[in-house]
């Protein structure tokens, strides 16, 4: 897909990518799919306090929608890198649709128990765990680089639109009709979003290698994110975060029915309370980013969320915790939009959906063990301990990782560029052929050795990142300043595509791995492809 011009977009504020057809589109498919995935899980929520009293159960349906993701999130993030995003994006859809379906008839005919609700939450947020990462992937091909921030803002203020309007809607309708209605409208809208993303012309990349293999998609999606030091700082804060937010939202319901003597009513209003303060915060987050770093938005966003969070707990009435519960969504769409437009700086396209994914199995790792974790201080000890506990474990988590700041770590210019030592064999090489080892001489000044083996550090992650196997340096025992490196590769293909992969941020690395060498040759490069030997 052709990128947008970017015609000065930073100047015409923060609603400039919906000018573009192919965004507003699916800006919308996203407003819809959320609105979708908020009515289903208020109803959920609601439907289990009707089937049982437990709060650890209730706090269980949080779960259930979030590990879904914590264990799918890979092999779907290797599957949106690797086939048509759009097929896959409308199978997804399909799988929502199809699941609210079972969902209406389990209620409809009187067959739902506590526990095939959580099946069915679970086989929702299985949809939900192939839907995020094809989204994310596609949202920078769609949208200049520089205006990829508001882009982000815009999919959080949707998604919290739908905290509003989803909750609102499945409220109304429960109040008037039942959940089984909700669950209805829920297939309805999934079922038109479906022949949106249909129509949507999608120009797929076809490279000339043949496709990646799942599993060492998988592979490379996991070494790429944990040998980028950004990438897993990033990731760690966005565990941490959601474990300890998560308490409030999770143990919501409850806290509506029990703290403040409500009903489904006034869990829509808490709801709908913080989503509009994530959408007032939303609106000005290209504003912020002006004046404070992403790092600085993570830390004053937590201490906030902290306090507000205990604050509404302790509210004497629902008008002053529906307040508070607007500032706690000022704060956690201020943390959650900075982690996630952090993440998608962080990664080039090739292996966006696959490092989303990973990033996105962080925070809803965390969200799942924190529903369990602080359901069960709440059937223990109250609600109000509960979440008191979650805003103390996260302002002690915020000192412990203080040095851990995301801008420690700078931003990699993946600009394409054409690598010179692009290979030539004087046979053609079987494709699957492998595994394939490359080693590359240098010659070093004596006295260099340590700074030169410093920076093949960096070296090391890069190839690494690129989808080697493994990687060492050797140094001649013999002839001082002599070092080898060699790196291996599971196929001929694999190591082909580490040329497409090439960036400006690789040639700069390659330009000062070179500036060691002393030869007034280049570094020799060889390549070798493993033989099969008969018994």
């Amino acid at each position: 897909m052709k990128p947008l011009p970017t015609q000065s977009l930073i100047s015409e504020g923060w609603l400039a990518p919906l000018r573009h057809t192919v965004f507003r589109s699916l800006w919308l498919v996203w407003l819809t799919a959320n609105i979708c995935m908020w009515m289903n899980d208020v109803a959920a929520a609601w439907t289990m306090t009707s089937l049982t009293t437990s709060a650890t159960l209730i706090a269980l349906v949080q779960t259930a929608s979030s590990l879904p993701v914590l264990l799918l999130g890979v092999p779907s993030g290797a599957m949106a890198d690797i086939i048509n995003r759009k097929h896959y994006f409308v199978f997804a859809q399909i799988w929502l649709a199809t699941n609210a379906t079972a969902l209406m008839l389990s209620l409809a005919f009187g067959v739902l128990s506590p526990y095939l609700l959580l099946f069915l939450t679970f086989t929702n947020g299985i949809g939900l765990a192939m839907r995020w990462p094809i989204f994310a992937a596609i949202v920078p091909e769609i949208v200049p680089r520089e205006s990829l921030s508001s882009a982000l803002a815009l999919n959080a203020i949707a998604m919290n639109t739908s905290r509003i309007v989803g909750p609102l809607t499945a409220g109304a309708i429960i109040a008037t009709a039942g959940s089984t209605y909700v669950f209805a409208l829920n297939m309805v809208l999934s079922l038109i979003t479906t022949v949106v993303v249909m129509r949507w012309k999608y120009q797929n990349y076809v490279s000339t290698l043949p496709g990646e293999r799942f599993v060492g998609a998988m592979r490379v999606g996991m070494q790429y994110a944990w040998q980028s030091n950004r990438m897993r700082t990033i990731i760690g804060r966005a565990f941490l975060f959601f474990f300890q937010s998560t308490g409030l939202i999770a143990l919501l319901p409850v806290i509506a029915k029990t703290h403040f003597q409500g009903d489904a009513h006034t869990f829509t209003l808490l709801l709908a309370s913080l989503g509009l303060g994530a959408i007032i915060a939303g609106s000005q987050l290209p504003r912020l980013r002006k004046y404070l770093k992403s790092s600085d938005l993570i830390t004053y966003g937590l201490i906030t969320l902290t306090i507000a969070s205990t604050g509404v707990v302790l509210a004497p009435d629902l008008w002053l915790g529906s307040l508070l519960m607007m500032v706690c969504g000022v704060a956690w769409i201020s943390v959650a939009n900075s982690l996630t437009t952090s993440a998608q700086l962080t990664l080039p396209g090739w292996v966006r959906a696959r490092g989303m994914s990973i990033y996105q199995m962080g925070l809803m790792g965390g969200s799942a063990l924190g529903a369990a974790v602080w359901g069960k201080l709440a059937d223990e000890y109250g609600v109000v301990t509960s979440v008191f506990l979650s805003s103390v474990f996260g302002l002690i988590a915020l000192f412990l990782i203080r040095k851990h700041r995301i801008d420690k770590h700078p931003l990699e210019d993946f600009t394409p560029v054409c690598p010179i030592e692009r290979p030539h064999p004087v046979a053609d090489v079987d494709l699957q052929a492998g595994p394939v080892m490359i080693s590359i001489t240098y010659q070093i000044l004596p006295e260099k050795s340590e700074e030169f083996k410093k920076l093949m550090g960096q070296a090391r992650k890069s190839r690494l990142r690129q989808g080697a196997l493994s990687w060492s340096l050797f140094e001649d025992a013999e002839q001082p300043g002599r070092f080898v490196e060699d790196f291996v590769f599971e196929t001929w293909a694999d190591y082909l595509r580490r040329f497409d992969r090439f960036t400006a941020e690789d040639l700069k690395m390659q330009e000062e791995r070179h500036h060691y060498h002393i030869d007034e040759h280049p570094p020799k490069i060889t390549r070798r492809v493993a033989s099969v030997i008969q018994d």
